[in-house]
Order: C-alpha cells, then structure tokens, then sequence
C-alpha cells in the first residue's frame, strides 16, 4: 500500500509546487500592500515611513467625511453604477432577444461587431471618444447639419454623467450578452415546438417560453452585480474626464487619485479607499446571499 502511495504523492507534491508562484505573486501584490492600510491611522510622511508617522485615530476619517464634496463623489459613483448596471442588464437582455430571432449568418457578423469594443481599453476609446464627442467631432458636425445647436458632452457637467453611462453601454452591452445567449442554449427546444402547435408566434413564444427559461440567469446576473455598486469604471471617467464635469463625473476611485497621487494626501486617499472597501465587501457579501436564496447559486 505505501510503494502505491508514493507515486501519487510525488505528483500532489509537483501540482503544489507550480502553485508556489502563483501563491507568491498573490502574496506580494494583493496581501503584501495591505500592510499600507496603517497609513489610515496615522498622519502619515514617507520621510516617517509607517513606523516613524504619528498615529491620529480616526481623525482622517472624521476629516474626510467632513469634506463638502465627499457626499457628492459618493452620489456620482452610486448613480453612474447603478444606470450603468440597470441599463446594462436590459440591453444585454433585448439584444440577446433579438440575435435569437436572426439567422445564424447574419448573427455571427452581429456578434463580432458589438463584441469588438469590449476587447479595445478606454485608453483607445476614450481618445475615439474625445475626438467625436468634441465640439468640432463628427457628432456635432452631424447635429449642425440637423440644425441641432453643438453639444459639450464632456464639458457640460448636467450631460457628462449620460455620456459616461452610454459610452460603458457601447463598450459592454455586447460582451454581456455571451452569458443570456449561454442561458437560451439550455431551454429545451421542445418547448418551443409545442408552443407552435398552439399557435403561438413569435412574441408568445418569447413572452412564455423564452423569457422564463432565462429568469434563473437573468435574477442571478442582477443580483450579483450589486457587488459592483461602487465601482463605476475608474478607467473610463479618468479618460474622459476633466475639472469642469467634477462635481457630476467625479467618482470615488478618481477622488481617490487626486487626493492621494497629485496632492500627496496619503492618509486621507487610505481613509476613502477603506471606506469603499468596507461598503464593497458589505455590498459583495449581500448579492452572494441573494444569490443564494433567490438563484440557488453557491460558491462551494
């Protein structure tokens, strides 16, 4: 029995040692930096270092609450979130609707063009962006030509956070669908040769038979995406941003940023990335229970 054992511990033991550097790559740039979160508690000086800086309690945390535009940042973020999220879930869902009516050449070609943007980062997109949204770009140009008076879609603080919101959707929307087109492959094909015979057309068929096949994964994609409240996209807005659309277009990640890279405010920038952690994991723990009960989905 033991001349047995050993040739399968031999090979747990290689399989464990090609783990090692993943394991060590996690330990230095996700635990390793966490050590950093001291720098909430203390007035912090990299001449000091961690263990020279003085200790201020939670003095940052009242001084950065305090702050006039902190609630505002913390708006913009939840509403950019949540549009991007709502509207998200719903195009996803028409657009896999209405691929699944389309012939299969045609609906290839349509799935390549409306993935493709997922696969460009918003440093790519943000300069096509910046370019056709500025007031001399082509949309302009288009509008003038309707007699439509030119648009400052990233200059005007009132039309900054939509534009955000339907350049995510361009970019997105498409890749979103693999999962509700994955979700149409499990309806049993039967169904809809019995809902013919009873003589139900197309929008029957969706109505009764599509759209209630896809219920588990559509109330399971909604529901863990609660966890991403709070992440509106910290590539996207630093791209297309700029001061004059800071008080709609600001996020938590970008004030962050500002406030700890470009004013050297460590402490305080620690302070708001603890907050948003803290309400993250809260919101993260929330849509795995959802899930749980309301999808039947489980992690183990």
């Amino acid at each position: 029995m033991k001349e047995s054992k050993r040739p399968r511990n031999r090979s747990a033991a290689a399989l464990h040692l090609m783990i090692l550097p993943a394991l060590a790559l996690l330990l230095v740039y996700s635990y390793g930096p966490m050590l950093g979160l001291v720098m909430a508690f203390q007035d912090f000086t990299p001449a000091q270092g961690w263990f020279g800086s003085p200790w201020v309690g939670m003095d940052n945390f009242k001084y950065v609450f305090s702050l006039p535009n902190f609630k505002q940042v913390v708006w913009n973020t939840l509403f950019i979130s949540i549009m991007e999220i709502a509207l998200g879930q719903i195009l996803a869902l028409v657009v896999t609707l209405l691929l699944n009516e389309v012939k299969n050449g045609f609906k290839r070609t349509v799935q390549t063009i409306i993935y493709i943007p997922h696969f460009l980062s918003w440093i790519i997109l943000g300069g096509i962006l910046l370019e056709v949204l500025s007031l001399s770009g082509i949309v302009n140009m288009f509008l003038h030509r309707l007699g439509i008076e030119p648009i400052s879609f990233l200059g005007d603080s009132s039309i900054f956070p939509w534009t955000l919101i339907f350049s995510h959707l361009w970019k997105e929307v498409g890749f979103a669908t693999i999962i509700f087109l994955a979700a149409l492959s499990s309806i049993n094909p039967q169904l809809y040769e019995a809902a013919e015979i009873d003589g139900a057309g197309r929008l029957r068929k969706m109505w009764n038979v599509t759209l209630p096949g896809m219920a588990p994964i559509i109330i399971l994609a909604a529901v863990l995406s609660i966890g991403n409240l709070l992440n509106a996209g910290f590539d996207q807005v630093f791209t297309l941003y700029n001061p004059v659309v800071y008080d709609t277009g600001d996020i938590i990640d970008t004030f962050v940023y500002r406030l700890g890279l470009v004013q050297s405010h460590y402490s305080l920038a620690t302070a708001v990335g603890i907050f948003k952690s803290t309400i993250s994991f809260t919101f993260v723990a929330l849509s795995y229970y959802l899930a749980y009960r309301l999808a039947d989905y489980r992690i183990f």
